[in-house]
């Protein structure tokens, strides 16, 4: 986290609250021109820093009135194979929002 500059600290915060707004909202948020915001937001992202920029839904307009966290516990002694295919069913889940390791 040392690398990160000042500015680029501001834009993480920014991003993180208001994911969806426009280059020049945030260049003026920040105090710098468009084009090299720009620029620190795409070097951001190549470096891992900002990995992905998402929409919050809410779920009770959804419809959704039950938020459950359930544990599910695969063998430490389960085969590469079996945690890709529990992978892949979660990320094919809809229903499903959130994961944690």
């Amino acid at each position: 986290m040392s690398s990160l500059s000042a500015t680029d600290i501001k834009i993480l915060a920014t991003l993180q609250k208001e994911g969806d707004i426009s280059n020049v909202e945030l260049s003026e948020r920040i105090g710098m021109s468009p084009s090299p915001c720009l620029r620190k937001v795409k070097s951001l992202r190549e470096t891992g820093y900002i990995t992905d920029i998402v929409a919050l839904l809410d779920h009770k307009k959804l419809g959704f009135k039950v938020v459950a966290f359930v544990e599910v516990k695969v063998p430490q002694v389960a085969d590469a194979e079996i945690v890709r295919e529990f992978q892949n069913a979660v990320n094919n889940e809809p229903a499903i929002v959130e994961c944690y390791i």
